[in-house]
């Protein structure tokens, strides 16, 4: 389970900067929610939109939290962080950044449920936010820490996006 703290000869922290982006993306999507849906009232969409985005919102409500839980909770990832080694199988062979994209992904499952057209715009907010600070942050510590692994590993496994490793 998730262990939240650091192991003599740890070099990378437990956490990271994850619960800052989590806490960026769901402030941005609360505040879209309450903006479009409720002070403004606008761009709402009717049946058979209503249904449309709201079965697709479940979908990835439901996709996003089973990534995440797979990739926080049943990867082992703590270990390989206290060892100082790349984790590169499982679930991080298909996306470099599971827990971060699991909450992505549901984030933009609940912006849908709201069925609002103007707040579509809110998923590519919350992903240009995850990526900059992921790009700024910990890529620059793995870089770091791990070379050309992680490069090759980078070039092969998406950011954010699940996808079918590149072989």
């Amino acid at each position: 389970m998730l262990r939240n703290y650091n192991k003599k000869g740890q070099k990378l922290p437990l956490f990271g900067v994850g619960p800052y982006i989590v806490f960026g993306m769901g402030a941005l999507t609360l505040i879209g929610i309450i903006l479009f849906g409720y002070v403004l009232k606008i761009g709402v969409l009717n049946f058979p939109w209503i249904l449309i985005f709201r079965i697709a919102g479940v979908v990835l409500i439901i996709s996003g939290i089973v990534i995440w839980f797979v990739g926080a909770l049943r990867s082992d990832m703590d270990n390989n962080i206290e060892s100082n080694k790349l984790k590169t199988d499982g679930i991080y062979a298909w996306v470099r950044n599971p827990m971060y994209s699991g909450w992505w992904i549901a984030f933009a499952g609940i912006t849908l449920m709201w069925h609002n057209i103007w707040m579509l715009v809110l998923p590519f907010i919350n992903w240009l936010i995850m990526t900059i600070t992921l790009i700024n942050s910990e890529e620059k510590w793995l870089s770091e820490l791990y070379g050309d692994e992680y490069e090759a590993y980078k070039a092969r496994v998406n950011r954010c996006i699940p996808w079918k490793p590149l072989i």
